[in-house]
């Protein structure tokens, strides 16, 4: 049974946690030190700096030929069932959207574009399946089940950093794209060949014309050469003369050129309006998958997981000069996402900036839809005991801070990722109570 000194360490490792983002929420509220745009660089610093050297720190520092493969295997499973099952309600979301949308025009599909159920694939995936492992996990897990507990939660940590956040920045990186896409392919419809704003005379008229010119042109070349040789021929009489006969000649080429122009305005069409095609899914995700090889949690986690395979393959460590300077930024990774936090939810009307109807949805896909799926996806895998339990209560604690800095960074539902990181920390501790006591019956 979990004593009164392990939660005790459980609050003392979330009392630092509340303080950076009270001491966020107070300097947006009501202090005013901080603008919305020097917010967003706090919130980006974090992006780029803190939490990939973060996750480097703990990849590199892990033992990547000891992990425990069930429980890897039962991870892997859960948020992978989780992930296909949101993925296949968002495809059908949408073919029923594109079906309703028929017949209301352009501007009805664009409005649809934006509101995309992968927004919603991310955010509940994120809720429910990236817990916050680490800063909640290692104290309450310790006091429950020991030191043991710590070693398999850096291990979920790691698959994490290396797999899942690269999978949801790749979502958010796909989200961008197509917008990006859809945007630029709206531009060009707008601005076509065919367009009033890109020609004011219609493409026949203009081809009609062209040939009257060259033919008129034509006419005159031949005139001046008959002129100048009559001119050296003859008398001024019969100069005259000529000159009249070319004139009536000239007159008939004109007659001759208007009805050529009539004939080719008629037989030339007028090209048809370029259709709008846009951007086939699979260019849209090779578009993401170069933006997210360029970023720096991808480069973190792969360097951080070669490092680990190296050094604990030849014993070696990590020069200590390397080692403090990363340690230097890595330390403000969570109190600096925290402070994020509190100065978001400070530029909101409410406390509860998404609402209490999507907050408490969000506290059940996280407390009560990702527990019970990693138990389910645990028992398929083969697991019992304490490594059973173990998988179960660190499912159900609150959700990773880091996702709330991806959320921010993006501008895809923050408001539900700040709630349920504030929400989520404050809930967890009883529900992982109540799950340890009813795992242990």
């Amino acid at each position: 049974m979990i004593t009164g000194s392990a939660v005790y360490h459980v609050v003392e490792a979330m009392a630092p946690l509340y303080t950076s983002a009270a001491l966020g929420f107070a300097s947006v509220r009501w202090l005013k030190a901080f603008s919305a745009e020097q917010c967003a660089g706090i919130n980006h610093f974090v992006a780029i700096y803190a939490v990939p050297v973060l996750i480097f720190q703990m990849v590199s520092t892990n033992n990547p030929y000891a992990m425990n493969a069930r429980l890897v295997a039962a991870d892997t499973l859960q948020k992978a069932v989780m992930l296909i099952g949101l993925m296949a309600w968002a495809a059908w979301a949408s073919r029923s959207s594109r079906r309703g949308s028929k017949g209301r025009g352009k501007a009805s599909a664009v409005v649809a574009a934006s509101a995309s159920p992968l927004q919603w694939v991310v955010t509940a995936f994120s809720v429910a399946a990236l817990p916050n492992t680490i800063i909640m996990g290692v104290p309450l897990l310790g006091g429950m089940y020991g030191p043991v507990s710590k070693e398999l939660m850096k291990q979920i940590v790691v698959m994490q950093f290396c797999v899942w956040y690269n999978v949801v920045i790749f979502i958010y990186e796909y989200m961008a794209a197509r917008r990006a896409a859809t945007a630029a392919d709206g531009v060009s419809a707008r601005i076509s060949p065919a367009s009033p704003a890109g020609e004011a005379t219609p493409p026949a008229e203009k081809i009609a014309r062209d040939d009257a010119a060259e033919t008129e042109r034509a006419h005159q070349v031949t005139v001046n050469i008959e002129i100048t040789e009559v001119a050296a021929a003859s008398t001024a009489q019969k100069a005259n003369t000529t000159t009249g006969a070319l004139e009536k000649e000239v007159s008939t080429g004109e007659d001759v050129t208007a009805a050529a122009a009539a004939a080719a305005a008629e037989e030339v069409p007028p090209p048809p309006a370029p259709k709008s095609t846009a951007p086939s899914v699979g260019h849209i995700a090779l578009m993401a998958g170069k933006k997210v090889l360029k970023i720096p949690n991808t480069y973190a986690s792969f360097l951080g997981l070669i490092w680990s395979l190296i050094a604990f393959k030849c014993g070696i460590k990590m020069p200590k000069i390397i080692d403090d300077s990363l340690f230097t930024i890595q330390t403000t990774a969570v109190g600096l996402s925290m402070f994020a936090s509190g100065t978001f939810i400070a530029r909101q009307s409410r406390f509860v900036p998404c609402g209490y109807a999507i907050a408490s949805v969000s506290m059940v896909l996280k407390f009560l839809v990702g527990p019970v799926v990693m138990l389910l996806a645990s028992l398929a895998i083969g697991m019992h005991g304490t490594l059973l339990h173990i998988a179960v209560v660190q499912a159900a604690l609150p959700l990773a801070v880091t996702s709330f800095v991806y959320a921010e960074e993006y501008k895809v539902h923050a408001d539900i990722m700040s709630t349920g990181v504030i929400l989520g920390i404050f809930i967890s501790l009883p529900v992982t109570i109540v799950y340890y006591i009813l795992l242990g019956l």
